[in-house]
């Protein structure tokens, strides 16, 4: 691992249903990173939209539009103006009947590099996925050359080697791990996650803990940055409580250590990643280097019982 530091940012901010002023407020809190020396900037999971998925409509497929689109040129001439890379989550329609939970990623030339799919589709109360979302199953084709596995992938942006995956899929160590075999410095993790507002007094903490926990633990695991930006307020759902997006958006090194966080405000949080970090660290935690992949088969089975 070598190259020079780099400067990654994240925003954490809300969502009304008023998708043009969404994307202004992204584009102004994007223009604040850059002020404070951010390169590399991601937005949180479907930014320009209230989550949508708290019930199953089938006029909410109204929301989405294709790679590239309106909302993915807009900010194709932003990155080029400010010389940034943005990871730009939305909801993709590929084809009528096919739709995405996707993040386009643009180099700092404004270029679209291609965009990541989601891969693991949750299905809970208030997070009604399963019903808008095709899992993904291969990258959208990006620069000739660079390393992908059907439905992951890594992009060569100008200032980073990065990987992208969305919300549910910052569970499943299997997507950090293959994301980080293919060579991303920082995995970026777009999200909305937030509490059933019944169950915050018993699990809100915890779930907050848990959260963090499993990110950081990509991070040690695989010697690289990990950054997830939240969405965060309250949103209604007719007959229901609705959901509150917790926020706590994080930055944390390849030792764990948070080095950027937010609590449920609106926040730009900018880090500084040093690619001399990820080669110390694997020098002296080498689990890449001691991985068993000759006893590994048993993974690629759903469950294995006694």
């Amino acid at each position: 691992m070598s190259g020079s530091p780099f400067t990654i940012g994240i925003i954490q901010d809300h969502a009304t249903a008023d998708v043009a002023q969404n994307v202004a407020r992204a584009e102004a809190l994007v223009r604040t990173a850059a002020a404070r020396g951010a390169q590399i900037v991601c937005l949180k999971e479907l930014f320009d939209a209230p989550y949508f998925c708290k019930k199953q409509d089938h006029d909410r497929f109204d929301l989405a539009e294709p790679i590239p689109g309106p909302t993915v040129e807009r900010l194709q001439r932003l990155a080029a103006e400010l010389a940034v890379v943005l990871v730009v989550p939305i909801f993709e329609r590929e084809a009528a009947g096919v739709y995405r939970n996707s993040a386009a990623v643009i180099d700092a030339d404004g270029r679209l590099l291609g965009a990541y799919r989601k891969m693991h589709i949750p299905d809970d109360p208030l997070f009604n996925e399963k019903f808008y979302f095709t899992p993904g199953d291969g990258p959208i084709d990006g620069r000739a050359g660079e390393a992908n596995v059907p439905g992951f992938r890594v992009w060569h942006t100008r200032y980073a080697t990065i990987g992208v995956l969305i919300c549910w899929d910052q569970w499943y160590p299997e997507a950090a791990r293959i994301t980080a075999l293919m060579g991303a410095e920082v995995l970026f993790y777009p999200t909305a996650i937030g509490w059933h507002p019944a169950e915050k007094a018993e699990w809100g903490q915890a779930q907050i803990e848990a959260w963090q926990t499993t990110q950081r633990a990509h991070a040690i695991a695989n010697g690289v940055y990990v950054a997830s930006p939240n969405r965060i307020g309250h949103e209604d759902e007719a007959g229901t409580d609705g959901i509150t997006f917790f926020g706590h958006s994080f930055i944390a090194d390849p030792f764990g250590r948070v080095v950027a966080s937010a609590g449920e405000e609106e926040a730009v949080l900018v880090a500084t990643c040093d690619p001399a970090l990820i080669e110390s660290t694997r020098r002296n935690w080498p689990f890449l280097r001691d991985r068993r992949i000759d006893a590994y088969g048993p993974i690629l089975r759903r469950y294995i019982g006694a």
